[in-house]
């Protein structure tokens, strides 16, 4: 997989994000909010437990799901080093390698809510640990577009506001809900942005080379 993604064209990789995204927001949407959801019971891990043995398949559908999603921030992780290598090596390989921890730390987080070694509360930890891995790429990222002559700099700067919205969530303010919304839809409409630019601009791409 490592030589598929060295040898990808930045027009194929930037595909590939965005078609990526898209699909793992499809996916998130269904599996994060509507139904792995359900199965997390705060500090009751027995409760979980009997929950999984009542609803077996669907909470193995929701945790395939799920990380059928993180399989494809692994994805993205990749071809965005594809897409950023020509601006700047060294952002490029730091912004995909944030990403991949991200990724790596969730499904960890994953698995051990899947086989009942953590309940709730341990799985938010881990999820949390995750969550700024996913905040610092998201920074670098926009900085990275930001730094790039090629990519508009608005969408760098779009990116590293989204950034911070995350580390609002982390502190938890007690936002009003209306803010919470704001700040919900700038993180959602950030990636979004991007991976449709990358969609209907990846043949202005320069090569990497």
């Amino acid at each position: 997989m490592k030589n598929f993604f060295l040898n990808l064209s930045t027009k194929k990789a930037a595909m590939t994000v965005g078609i990526s995204f898209i699909t793992s927001v499809i996916i998130v949407s269904i599996v994060d909010d509507f139904l792995l959801a359900n199965f997390v019971v705060p500090g009751d891990t027995e409760k979980l437990a009997s929950d999984i043995k009542a609803n077996g398949k669907m909470f193995g559908f929701a945790a395939a799901g799920y990380l059928l999603v993180l399989v494809l921030d692994s994805v993205i992780g990749l071809a965005l080093y594809v897409v950023l290598k020509p601006a700047n090596k060294n952002r490029a390989l730091l912004t995909s390698s944030l990403r991949l921890l991200y990724a790596f730390t969730l499904t960890i987080g994953t698995f051990a809510l899947v086989f009942q070694i953590i309940d709730a509360y341990g799985y938010s930890s881990i999820k949390l640990v995750g969550y700024v891995f996913f905040a610092l790429h998201i920074f670098v990222l926009g900085y990275s577009v930001l730094k790039s002559a090629y990519m508009p700099k608005s969408l760098g700067a779009f990116l590293i506001l989204a950034s911070f919205t995350y580390i609002i969530f982390f502190v938890d303010l007690h936002l009003p809900e209306a803010l919470g919304i704001i700040f919900m839809l700038i993180m959602a409409l950030a990636e979004l942005s991007l991976s449709i630019w990358l969609i209907v601009k990846r043949n202005a791409l320069p090569d990497n080379s």
